[in-house]
């Protein structure tokens, strides 16, 4: 690819009520590894009120992690949001949601407290809290992603690892696809052995810690993606030299026990 020519705009999903547990590392990361290839890259904070003209601007969305109380706060603003929404993840727009926000990507989240928050049905799942008194999902984890004619990641690496901590549960629907099979951890629920989901180029995970920087490979296909949409053509990122990033993953991939 060119130096210089392209530039990128990410919406980053209400950045002070939810960036749990090192969340705020993915903006970073994704920021930093498009800029070291020359691609201009612009972090656009999607706060409570903002307009959906702003939004549709975007080229990725990145939501992280919250409490139920944000989760609460948010959900009004949100889901006046739920067209645009809809319509930029259907076009192919990238997005990359942790914990709190892709629970409220679903039908719906039902906090420890029994209230149904309603969800932007993007994807087909259901998270439930089931109240504080059962053990919450807590821990390193790792996972292997799932072969998806949709998701292909240029590279040998096939396992992604984060930190989980969660009290809802997730379950996927008929019409919903898993982003990894759980090798250690909980997932999105500790049953049924699945991380995460897909729709389209969008990811929804549990995996905080923060995720991008200790899965490089991740971080590039969503730059790819964020490129290949917006600029209606294919893209070849220019290699980074990842020898620290992948010492990170293999840490925590040697210290769960995961071959």
């Amino acid at each position: 690819m060119k130096k210089g020519n392209y530039k990128l705009t990410v919406g980053w999903l209400y950045p002070d009520l939810m960036s749990t547990y090192g969340d705020r590392g993915n903006i970073i990361c994704f920021k930093r590894r498009s800029e070291w290839r020359n691609i201009k890259t612009e972090v656009f904070p999607i706060e409570v009120g903002l307009s959906n003209k702003h939004i549709e601007n975007c080229d990725l969305i990145i939501g992280g992690g919250a409490q139920d109380r944000q989760q609460e706060i948010v959900i009004k603003d949100l889901l006046s949001k739920k067209t645009v929404y809809k319509k930029l993840f259907k076009r192919g727009i990238p997005g990359l949601f942790v914990c709190g926000s892709p629970q409220l990507l679903g039908h719906y989240y039902m906090t420890a407290n029994g209230k149904k928050l309603p969800g932007l049905d993007i994807f087909d799942f259901v998270t439930k809290h089931f109240g504080n008194n059962k053990p919450r999902c807590i821990g390193n984890t790792a996972g292997e992603l799932i072969p998806n004619s949709k998701f292909q990641i240029p590279n040998s690496k096939k396992t992604i690892v984060g930190f989980e901590n969660h009290g809802g549960r997730t379950y996927l629907g008929s019409n919903c696809k898993p982003f990894a099979k759980v090798l250690k951890g909980y997932g999105n629920n500790g049953e049924d052995g699945y991380e995460g989901a897909l729709y389209n180029n969008v990811i929804a995970c549990y995996y905080h810690g923060p995720f991008l920087p200790k899965n490089p490979h991740i971080a590039d296909w969503l730059i790819t993606k964020s490129l290949e949409i917006k600029y209606e053509k294919s893209i070849e990122l220019e290699p980074l030299d990842d020898a620290l990033e992948w010492r990170a993953h293999e840490f925590i991939l040697h210290k769960l026990g995961v071959r």
